[in-house]
């Protein structure tokens, strides 16, 4: 049995002075098309993933497309036997991607973009400072060999970790910043990175088109620097080589991956906490949380969808 659950991911950066005019329109389409996800509106740009039936998704990138400035807008396709989402949201924001530093256009001033084929050549290169621009707990389960971590909780602490970081700090025998390769899941936070670093004067930057899903999909695993799994934010949780679902399960308080060993630990309860989040909720939270997740499997053991499940 084919899996008939369809996942689109797209982003564009591109000036939208409408966006806000353009929520309730696709909302709408999303809906009478039994489309789910999130989708993401900001003057920069447009960022999402969705999932439902191929013809109801292709139908909204269709619609998306039909306007000159999506004409050309891109998207990876990946199936599951699972609804990855159970409910639609588009939102309006000041960032596709938030790194709160302003003039940061991706339009304009984005570093190189690398194939994934030829994206092992350049990280293999000792002169170049690889940069794994994920959250602390997405680079955890897997990243390519060499790269650095730069240990942020969020992509918005990037800039603050540039400023200080000692590999980035080096100059060539010539006076000049390091080349730089920076990657991250489907290439959004890089956009915005490497154009961060070209601002800094970082004249050599580089980043992995398509991101590591597309590296991970095209780049045979006999050949590949990738090591581990790569977090995604949908049910599938995480994937590997092939974009095969990987292994890891998630918190669903904390929507984060769980440690190896944190279902044993005492702070972790389904639905609730994890050993990562337990100190950073309120017992009126757990509550509230403990309720969800009653009701939740209530739903489930009357094989209804629950509205409290992720989206």
């Amino acid at each position: 049995m084919s899996a008939p659950f369809l996942t689109a991911a797209f982003y564009k950066f591109v000036d939208l002075p409408d966006f806000e005019s353009r929520k309730a329109p696709l909302l709408a389409l999303c809906q009478q098309h039994n489309v789910k996800g999130l989708i993401l509106l900001a003057r920069e740009g447009i960022n999402s993933t969705i999932a439902g039936a191929a013809e109801d998704v292709h139908a909204v990138l269709a619609f998306l497309r039909s306007d000159p400035l999506l004409a050309d807008l891109p998207h990876k396709e990946s199936w599951s036997h699972k609804a990855p989402f159970h409910r639609m949201k588009v939102r309006l924001k000041k960032e596709i991607v938030t790194l709160n530093v302003p003039g940061i256009s991706p339009t304009q001033m984005a570093g190189t973009y690398v194939k994934p084929q030829d994206w092992n050549a350049l990280i293999s290169d000792p002169d170049v400072v690889v940069v794994d621009t994920r959250n602390d707990y997405e680079v955890e389960i897997g990243t390519f060999a060499h790269a650095i971590n730069p240990h942020i909780r969020t992509f918005a602490e990037l800039p603050a970790w540039v400023q200080q970081s000692e590999p980035l700090a080096h100059t060539t025998a010539q006076g000049k910043k390091p080349k730089v390769a920076m990657f991250c899941t489907g290439g959004i936070r890089c956009e915005k990175s490497t154009a961060y670093m070209r601002a800094q004067g970082y004249d050599e930057v580089y980043h992995l088109e398509g991101g590591i899903l597309k590296y991970l999909e095209t780049v045979p695993p006999e050949q590949s620097l990738w090591q581990g799994e790569c977090f995604v934010f949908d049910e599938r949780v995480s994937v590997g080589h092939g974009l095969v679902p990987g292994s890891h399960a998630l918190c669903r308080a904390c929507r984060q991956p769980l440690e190896d060993g944190a279902m044993e630990s005492p702070l972790y309860e389904a639905g609730v906490s994890c050993p990562r989040c337990h100190a950073h909720t309120s017992e009126a939270q757990k509550n509230g949380a403990r309720e969800r997740q009653r009701q939740w499997e209530l739903a489930k053991a009357r094989q209804r969808t629950h509205i409290g499940d992720a989206a």
